[in-house]
C-alpha cells in the first residue's frame, strides 16, 4: 500500500527545529560533545519508578497494603487505602505522572508504615515535580534501596537550599554525602551550596581527579566560576583559557570563557577569540551569537549565582543522565534544577526528556509552561506538543499546536513543513499544497521530504501528473530510500500504468525494509497484478501477520484468497474489513465483493 510516512518525517523535523532553541537562546550548559575522549561512560542507570503508558507495575518487595485490614483506613472523602493505591497505580501506567502521585500521596499519608507505599509515592512526586511531598516522605536511607534513598537524600539537601537554608544544605552533604547513584549530581552541585553557605574551602576544593571525565571538567568550570566571585580572576582566568583551549573540551566551554573575557571588559580579546575560533572551522552558533554581541557592544552574560549555579549543575547531571539511558533521573535532576531557577530552557529541556520516558502527557503539560516570550523555545515546544497528539490521534489538536508554533515563527520553514504534514494527515490536501507551493518551502534548495508530501497531496487529489513528477523528483535525491521507492512503485502498480517497473521499485524498497509490513503489502500486490496469485497470497498473509488492523492489506489478502480459489476465506477477510474502520469508498466497495464476489 501507498504509505506517507507522515509520522516519521514530523518527528525527524521536530528534532530539527528544536536545535535552533539551543542556538539562538542558548542555555547555560552545551550538550556533552562526543569530541571529549576522557569521559568513561557508566553504565545505564535503573529506573527509579517504572512508568508510562507500557509500563508493568514493579513487584513490590513487601504487600503495599496487607490482605486483611481492619479497620480499612479511609480518607476524608471516605476513599480507601486500596481503591487510592490502585487508582494511583492506574494513573501511572496511563503516564499520569501528577495523578497518580497524588493518589499514592495520599495512601502514604494513611499507611505511613508501608515501606513500599511511601517508596513509590516518593518517586511517582519526584516525577511529577512535586517536591515539597517527596521531601516530606523521603525514605529512610537505613533500610530503602540506594536509588530510592540516595534520591531522597539529594532531594532534601536541595530543597534546603531552595528554602533559603544553605548552611544547613552544606551541613548534610558534609556530614552524609549522596552516594551512587546520584553522587554525581550531589558532586556537582555541592560547590555551589557550600559557597553560598560561606564555606569558601570546600567550594574551592579541586575536583576529584578520579571521577568521571565530564563530571571533572565541569567541576572545574564551576570552580573558575566561584573563583570570579571571590575576584581571583588571575586563577578563574587561567582555568577557563585552559578549558576553552584543550581540544578535548574546547566545544563545550569556549562560550564560558568568551563570556568571562567580555565580563573583565576585555572585549577586543574576547572578539579575536570568537573570530579565531569561527575561523578554525569550528561553528559553534553560540559563539556566533556572542561575537554579535560584542559587535553591537551588547552587555556581556552576567556570572551566575549560586542558585542558578547549583540549577545549571544539576542541568549537566540530567545530559549524562538521559544520554545513558536514565531518562526517570534526568527528570528528576531537572525538576530540582527548575526550583532552583525556573528558565524555559530548563522548561523545554524536561519536557523532551519527560517525552524520552513515556510520560507524554506530562511531557505536553510541560511543554506548555514555555512562554511565547522566548518564540524559538516556544515553537520548538509546540511542535513537539504536535507531534505528540498527533500520534495520539488528537489530530485537530495537534494541528492547533502546529498553527500556534506558525504564530511566532511565521518565516520559519520547518514549522510551514509540519503543519502541512498534519493538514495531509486530516485529508485537508488542498490546504496543505498551499503551504507546500508556498515561499516558505518551493524553494530552489527544498528538500525531498517537501517533494514527497507535495507528491502524496496530489495524488491523493487524483493530479497524477503532477504527483509522479514531484515523487520522482523525490527519488531522484534519496534513491534508496524505502519509503519512495514504496509510494511511486505502488501508484504504478495500483494505477496498472507501469506495473513492471513499479514492482522493481518495491522489491528494491523490500529488500530495504523488510520488516515493514506495509511495503509487503505492495510487493503482495505487484504480485497480484501480474498475476501471480499464489505468490501474492503468501506475501499478503505475511503482511496482514505484520499490520493485522490495516484495513486495505486485509481487502487485498480477501482478493487474493478469491483468485486462488479460497471463497470462504475471502469472505472472512472482506467481513474483517469492515471491522476496521474503513474510508466510505473501501466500505462500498468490499459491501459489493461480498455480495458479487470479483469479476471472472
Amino acid at each position: 500500500m501507498r504509505h506517507a510516512p507522515l509520522r516519521s518525517i514530523l518527528i525527524a523535523v521536530t528534532a530539527l527545529t528544536a536545535a535552533p532553541a539551543f542556538a539562538q537562546e542558548a542555555p547555560p550548559v552545551a550538550d556533552p560533545a562526543p569530541a571529549i575522549q576522557d569521559v568513561v561512560p557508566t553504565p545505564p542507570l535503573a529506573p527509579l519508578i517504572v512508568v508510562g503508558e507500557d509500563a508493568e507495575a514493579p513487584a513490590p518487595t513487601i504487600d503495599a497494603v496487607p490482605r486483611v485490614w481492619a479497620p480499612v483506613p479511609r480518607d476524608a472523602e471516605g476513599r480507601t487505602a486500596y481503591g487510592l493505591y490502585l487508582s494511583g497505580r492506574s494513573a501511572l501506567s496511563r503516564g499520569e505522572a501528577e495523578e497518580g502521585a497524588a493518589y499514592l500521596s495520599a495512601v502514604e499519608s494513611l499507611t505511613p508504615e508501608q515501606r513500599t507505599v511511601r517508596d513509590q509515592a516518593f518517586t511517582a512526586a519526584l516525577l511529577a515535580g512535586d517536591l515539597d511531598v517527596a521531601a516530606r516522605i523521603s525514605p529512610d536511607r537505613e533500610t530503602a534501596s540506594p536509588v530510592i534513598a540516595e534520591a531522597g537524600a539529594l532531594v532534601t539537601v536541595v530543597q534546603t537550599f531552595v528554602a533559603g537554608d544553605a548552611r544547613e544544605a552544606n551541613a548534610e552533604l558534609k556530614a552524609r554525602p549522596v552516594l551512587a547513584p546520584h553522587a554525581r549530581a550531589a558532586t556537582l552541585i555541592a560547590p555551589w551550596i557550600a559557597a553560598a553557605a560561606g564555606d569558601w574551602e570546600t567550594a574551592l576544593a579541586e575536583p576529584n581527579p578520579t571521577g568521571d571525565g565530564l563530571t571533572v571538567l565541569f567541576g572545574r568550570l564551576h570552580r573558575a566560576e566561584l573563583m570570579e566571585h571571590r575576584r581571583r580572576f588571575d586563577e578563574a582566568e587561567s582555568e577557563l583559557h585552559a578549558l576553552a583551549f584543550d581540544a578535548r573540551s574546547a566545544p563545550l566551554f569556549r562560550a564560558p570563557y568568551g563570556a568571562f573575557l567580555e565580563r573583565r571588559g576585555k572585549r577586543e580579546e574576547a572578539l579575536a577569540f570568537y573570530d579565531a575560533t569561527l575561523a578554525s572551522g569550528a561553528y559553534d552558533p553560540m559563539i556566533v551569537a556572542a561575537k554579535a554581541r560584542v559587535e553591537a557592544r551588547g552587555r556581556a552574560p552576567a556570572l551566575s549565582g549560586y542558585r542558578q549555579g547549583a540549577a545549571r549543575a544539576l542541568i549537566v547531571a540530567a545530559r549524562q543522565a538521559g544520554g545513558e539511558g536514565a531518562n526517570e533521573f534526568a527528570v528528576v535532576y531537572l525538576r530540582l534544577a527548575l526550583n532552583l531557577n525556573d528558565e524555559p530552557e530548563t522548561v523545554y529541556l524536561l519536557g523532551q526528556t519527560l517525552a524520552q520516558a513515556n510520560l507524554d502527557t506530562a511531557s505536553r503539560a510541560v511543554l506548555a509552561r514555555v512562554p511565547r516570550s522566548s518564540p524559538v523555545l516556544y515553537a520548538s515546544s509546540q511542535i513537539a506538543i504536535g507531534v505528540s497528539l498527533s500520534e495520539d490521534k488528537k489530530l485537530d489538536e495537534a494541528l492547533a499546536a502546529f498553527r500556534a508554533a506558525g504564530e511566532v515563527a511565521p518565516d520559519d520553514p520547518r514549522v510551514a513543513f509540519v503543519t502541512a504534514g498534519q493538514l495531509v494527515q486530516l485529508s485537508r490536501y488542498e490546504e496543505a499544497l498551499t503551504l507546500l507551493n508556498g515561499p516558505l518551502l518551493d524553494t530552489a534548495t527544498q528538500s525531498a521530504d517537501v517533494r514527497f508530501m507535495r507528491g502524496a497531496a496530489y495524488e491523493s487529489l487524483g493530479r497524477i501528473p503532477e504527483a509522479e513528477a514531484q515523487l520522482w523528483a523525490a527519488l531522484q535525491e534519496k534513491p534508496n530510500d524505502p519509503t519512495y521507492l514504496n509510494y511511486l512503485g505502488y501508484l504504478w502498480v495500483d494505477s496498472g500504468t507501469r506495473v513492471a517497473e513499479g514492482a522493481e521499485m518495491i522489491s528494491r524498497a523490500h529488500v530495504a525494509d523488510p520488516d515493514n509490513g506495509n511495503i509487503q503489502d505492495s510487493l503482495g500486490w505487484a504480485l497480484y497484478r501480474q498475476g501471480q496469485f499464489d505468490s501474492a497470497v503468501e506475501t499478503l498473509e505475511s503482511a496482514v501477520a505484520k499490520e493485522p488492523a490495516n484495513a486495505e492489506i486485509n481487502d487485498h489478502l480477501g482478493d487474493a484468497y478469491w483468485q486462488v480459489g479460497r471463497r470462504r476465506e475471502a469472505g472472512f477477510q472482506w467481513n474483517r474489513v469492515l471491522t476496521l474502520d474503513p474510508d466510505d469508498e473501501r466500505r462500498a466497495e468490499v459491501e459489493r465483493k461480498l455480495t458479487d464476489g470479483l469479476p471472472l
